[in-house]
């Protein structure tokens, strides 16, 4: 089997390792921005604005 880790990657592993701590404030970062729950009435507005697609997107108008 191939193992090959970049630099990068040994990098990141090595400080993640020395700094415990930054994998518990790169889990809390990671919720604020991608584990957010929308209300049903922020997605009943975002589903207002969407905009109804054309059958043939290149068509001029």
């Amino acid at each position: 089997m191939y193992h090959y880790q970049s630099e990068t990657t040994q990098f990141l592993n090595e400080y993640l390792a020395q700094n415990p701590a930054e994998a518990e404030r790169r889990l809390h970062n990671r919720a604020l921005l991608w584990d957010v729950t929308l209300d049903a009435e922020e997605q009943a507005g975002f589903d207002a604005a969407k905009l109804p697609k054309k059958p043939y997107a290149y068509q001029p108008d």
